[in-house]
C-alpha cells in the first residue's frame, strides 16, 4: 500500500506525486500540437473561456491568423501525416473555419 503523498492527486492530474517537479504535460505530438492551437483559435473567437481568467474575449484577426496557421500546417504536412493526424487536423479546420464564418 502507498503512502498519503502517493495517493494525493499531484496539481497536473496525472495521480503521480511529484510535487518536487514541474507538472506533467500530454506527450509531444502532432495532435497536441494543433489541438492547442485550435482551442487558442477558439478562445480568440469567443467559443472558449480564456484558461487564465475565465472570462470571454474575441479577437477575430488573430483566430483567422490562428487558423491560417493550421491550413498552413495542413499543406506543409500533405503526405506526412498518420491517417488520425490528417482526420483530426481536417476535422479541426472545418470546425473552426466554420465558427469563424458564424461570427462574421
Amino acid at each position: 500500500m502507498g503512502s498519503e503523498a502517493q495517493k494525493k492527486e499531484s496539481p497536473c492530474g496525472c495521480n503521480k506525486a511529484h510535487a518536487d517537479r514541474e507538472p506533467c504535460f500530454p506527450p509531444v505530438s502532432f495532435i497536441t500540437f494543433v489541438l492547442s492551437l485550435a482551442q487558442s483559435a477558439m478562445v480568440l473567437m469567443g467559443e472558449a473561456p480564456e484558461p487564465d481568467t475565465g472570462e470571454y474575449m474575441q479577437n477575430l484577426p488573430q483566430a483567422k491568423h490562428t487558423i491560417d496557421i493550421l491550413a498552413m500546417l495542413d499543406c506543409k504536412t500533405r503526405g506526412n501525416l498518420t491517417e488520425e493526424e490528417h482526420k483530426v487536423l481536417d476535422n479541426l479546420l472545418c470546425e473552426l473555419r466554420l465558427a469563424f464564418v458564424r461570427k462574421q
